[in-house]
């Protein structure tokens, strides 16, 4: 079965699954990656915060994952 990523993923699971896809949240403005409140943030409370369109970025990292 495919790793699927929701607005609801947490992201700590994301770089566990795949630490590449790191860049895609540097590339946002999420330079704490390391902390464990990022860790434990979801995709949406991520991109809320960041100003950064949550779709788009599910996009992106699911066409890595997907590669």
């Amino acid at each position: 079965m495919a790793f699927e990523i929701t607005k609801d993923s947490i992201i700590g699971d994301i770089l566990d699954y795949d630490r590449t896809t790191a860049e895609y949240f540097l590339e946002m403005g999420m330079h704490c990656l390391g902390c464990p409140a990022s860790r434990g943030e979801s995709i949406e409370q991520a991109c809320a915060v960041h100003g950064v369109d949550v779709e788009e970025l599910i996009e992106k990292l699911q066409n890595h994952i997907n590669k």
